[in-house]
């Protein structure tokens, strides 16, 4: 797909007359050697490989400067190396231009990976030697999230350093957003801030796993190469330089993308649209092409991939509106804690987005589910309205999100997480809705067994205020004494039910699946007015479950169990009396105090 970019730029292609498509010339194979480190000193020439444009590497004369010893840490040395030639000389060095395999004799030195500074007006790169990078290659196979191999298909048929007072740094990954409109680029910028993933291409639409791809041809040393943090739809894809290839690996970046460790991510092909210069940021526009293989390893030396491996990913499916409204859109997200539920939160808000029932006075309501393998799905239900520091269609998402992240960051869960299905209706109204006020119709001193009734005054956004009456009976069993009503929002009803849940996480106790599991799929509709009771009985909160009006000899036992399980006991127990519409989405909570006396009830 070809993407368009505003960034300060020249296109090279038009800058530079003549320049030939291909060269006549290739990359020697990998298999051709390696050149040892220790033979490296200043004066050597050797020639660098990279695409400027289309899928065929160039050749760039290089200069070694000399071996910085340590530069990237202990015994990790870093090769400082100035490039001659009329292409990198114009654009410097090049966001997308790490991993360039560099040559000397015909043997692999090593991997264009650093540049110094961030306006240096000579391309001076530090290149990361191979020997280290193969050591990438040779960590045995594994997936992020479980112990099973990756399926590999039979062959045959942002770090910086310093040293000597000047800065160098990993050159930066461009990353391609395809499908995304400026607020959600904006969005993931602001939660990738201080990662070395430069947001530098964005627009275009995303390309469906079955759908048609790109074939840019054999993939080979200098070649660009993309790994897909998400796929479908939309696309999020991050591209650097292959540095070594064999035919069942391959290695490339020179430097880390996430300091990931062990990732499953698709690997792809890659075109170079252009490459862009700037004395700011120079950087290569791609299009992505057919899947490849996985990238399996996200180390300090390089990135590497499998060819013919499947990565596994999480499917997202999101639908917005109906009839002849309904969008419906396809995406996979990566399964990396440090970045999944970002990408959730800004898929979810990008389909918002291009939705033409979208408005400032828009809300929406989502519902749907997350599936954990082997687990029954646990529903979602959650809104978005307009508010004064977040639009709807970001408080919808950011909504969806925590509910993922909820399950997918539980420290105790073992199986993949299998899917997410959303629907999202937009409801053309800003539904906030504002508690004000509650008052007892009827005295305050009640009887065991009286049916009571308070009234509640509700302001809508924009709207005249109105009561709402709201029956509820007094339980029978109830002793003499002072009860707390509390009538407000679903908000703080599941807040007041989870204060359990929140001694144990106080307490470092990690909160089981099973128990997040259970929480969320008690959570409350946030469009109800709630009655509650808080009586003067024991309450236990257990595995995310509630158990009210305990007697007190079994939360004795359960007392005496609460260091092999989450267990919270409580003085006071929450029970929900009663529940009514409240016309949008509430907020606000109040309380009230009523006086149980002995005698007969009017009922």
């Amino acid at each position: 797909m070809i993407v368009a970019a505003s960034c300060p730029g020249i296109v090279l292609a038009q800058a530079i007359t003549g320049a030939a498509a291909a060269s006549a010339a290739a990359p020697p194979p990998s298999s051709a050697g390696v050149f040892p480190l220790e033979k490296i000193h200043r004066g050597m020439h050797g020639t660098a490989w990279t695409v400027f444009e289309g899928t065929v590497p160039e050749p760039m004369d290089v200069e070694i400067l000399g071996v910085l010893h340590g530069a990237r840490g202990p015994h990790r040395d870093l090769i400082l190396a100035k490039l001659h030639g009329t292409k990198p000389e114009y654009t410097g060095v090049v966001a997308g231009m790490s991993g360039s395999p560099v040559y000397i004799d015909g043997k692999l030195v090593g991997a264009l990976s650093y540049r110094i500074g961030q306006f240096s007006k000579e391309p001076i790169a530090g290149i990361t030697p191979i020997e280290q990078m193969l050591e990438v290659r040779d960590l045995p196979l594994q997936n992020l999230r479980d112990s099973t191999p990756l399926e590999v298909a039979e062959k045959g048929t942002g770090t910086g350093l310093e040293s000597g007072g000047q800065t160098f740094s990993a050159m930066e990954t461009p990353l391609l957003m395809s499908g995304f409109q400026p607020e959600a680029i904006r969005v993931w910028k602001e939660r990738l801030a201080g990662t070395g993933l430069d947001v530098v291409s964005a627009g275009g639409g995303g390309q469906s796993e079955d759908g048609p791809a790109g074939d840019f041809g054999p993939i080979v040393p200098g070649s660009a190469v993309s790994l897909q943090l998400v796929r479908g739809d939309l696309e999020i894809a991050a591209t650097c330089t292959v540095t070594y290839i064999d035919p069942k690996q391959l290695l490339a970046c020179g430097h880390p993308v996430l300091q990931a460790g062990p990732v499953s991510l698709p690997m792809t092909s890659t075109e170079v649209v252009a490459t862009l210069a700037s004395p700011m940021n120079a950087f290569k526009i791609v299009n992505t092409g057919n899947v490849i293989g996985a990238f399996t390893e996200d180390r300090d030396a390089a990135i590497g991939g499998v060819l013919g491996a499947k990565a596994r990913m999480i499917p997202v499916s999101i639908s917005v509106g109906g009839g002849k409204e309904l969008i419906d859109r396809k995406v996979e997200v990566l399964d990396l804690p440090a970045l999944t539920a970002q990408a959730v939160l800004v898929s979810v808000y990008q389909i918002l987005l291009e939705s033409n029932q979208s408005s400032a006075e828009t809300s929406y309501h989502v519902t749907g589910e997350i599936k954990v393998h082997g687990q029954a799905a646990v529903p979602v239900n959650a809104w978005g309205t307009p508010g004064e520091s977040m639009a709807s269609q970001l408080a919808a998402a950011f909504g969806i999100a925590d509910s993922f992240n909820r399950l997918y960051a539980n420290a105790t869960r073992q199986e993949p997480m299998e899917s997410v299905r959303l629907h999202i209706e937009a409801i053309p109204k800003d539904l906030r809705t504002e508690l004000q006020s509650v008052r007892l119709i009827s005295s305050s001193v009640v009887h065991a067994g009286d049916t009571v009734e308070v009234e509640a005054t509700l302001r809508p956004w924009e709207q005249p205020a109105r009561n709402v009456r709201i029956p509820f009976r007094i339980p029978a069993r109830l002793e003499p004494g002072n009860i707390r009503l509390m009538v407000g929002s679903a908000t703080a009803l599941d807040r007041t039910l989870d204060a359990a849940g929140d001694a144990a996480r106080q307490s470092g106790k990690s909160i089981s699946e099973s128990a997040v599991m259970a929480r969320l799929r008690r959570l409350h509709s946030e469009d109800q007015l709630y009655v509650s009771l808080l009586l003067p009985e024991s309450q236990a909160s257990m595995e995310g479950s509630t158990l009210d009006s305990l007697p007190l000899s079994m939360a004795n036992t359960m007392e005496s169990q609460r260091s092999g399980v989450e267990v919270g006991l409580h003085g006071e127990s929450v029970v929900v009396a009663a529940a009514v519409p409240a016309g949008g989405v509430l907020t606000g909570q109040q309380l009230l105090t009523l006086r149980v006396e002995a005698g007969g009830g009017l009922n």
